[in-house]
């Protein structure tokens, strides 16, 4: 019987769903988790699909390790835990195009591509939806450059090392990038927070004062009851008068 997980790499705990999927089958959790981990050491901190093949009548099991998704692969390649929310306008690394090649070596096998030179431009996409930066630009723009024949030289020798030079320029092209957005990011939280408060403020403005509605109340029916007192003195004489 075949149980697909995704586990975090190196770093399977034990948890009500592993406990239900190989529970009933009698095979020894502990020391799954164990050769889980074992066998997904090498991709720390990333998601990992797993399928164990368990044989119910023996309890044995195999451990087959399928690579990461593309997404995965690319935020340990800028070391970072999440891609952006918002992709558009918000950044979260710089990869070089060499190291697409090489993600997209080992994605291969799980790619609906024809050949390399597709097999990029997908992963190139998927750069596109985490808010990933390809050689200081923009994945659209490599998607141009890509099909113009730019990067050819790359993707027919498969080239997947960069050079230290490429990598620092790279860092500090997106070190200023990453300022100059915390800065534009700070700014529009600060104005947020302005335009908020204004709001509270006039807000409590308009509001009446605590204990205001009942003064009011009470001051009209004390003038009411002294525009009605001449009328009563008024008519206490008129039965004066009478009597």
């Amino acid at each position: 019987m075949k149980v697909k997980l995704i586990v975090d790499g190196g770093k399977m705990q034990p948890g009500p769903t592993v406990a239900q999927q190989l529970g009933p089958m009698g095979v020894n959790l502990g020391k799954v988790i164990i050769d889980v981990n074992e066998a997904t050491k090498g991709f720390s901190g990333m998601k990992v699909p797993v399928e164990l093949d368990v044989n119910p009548k023996t309890k044995e099991y195999k451990i087959n390790v399928f690579s990461p998704p593309v997404a995965e692969l690319i935020k340990k390649e800028i070391a970072v835990e999440k891609g952006s929310g918002k992709p558009n306008s918000i950044k979260v690394g710089n990869i070089a195009f060499e190291r697409l090649v090489a993600i997209t070596k080992t994605k291969m096998p799980d790619l609906l591509a024809k050949d390399l030179k597709s097999g990029i431009k997908l992963v190139v996409g998927t750069c596109v939806a985490s808010g990933v930066l390809i050689d200081n630009k923009e994945p659209k723009e490599i998607e141009i450059e890509i099909d113009s024949g730019k990067y050819d030289k790359e993707i027919k020798e498969e080239i997947t090392e960069v050079s230290e030079e490429k990598k620092a320029r790279l860092e500090k092209f997106f070190t200023v990038r990453k300022a100059k957005q915390d800065k534009e990011l700070k700014a529009l939280e600060e104005a947020k927070a302005a335009e908020e408060a204004a709001a509270a403020a006039a807000k409590a403005a308009e509001a009446p004062a605590p204990g205001a509605e009942g003064a009011g109340a009470a001051g009209e029916k004390k003038a009411e009851t002294k525009k009605e007192e001449p009328k009563k003195e008024e008519a206490k004489k008129a039965d004066t008068k009478k009597k």
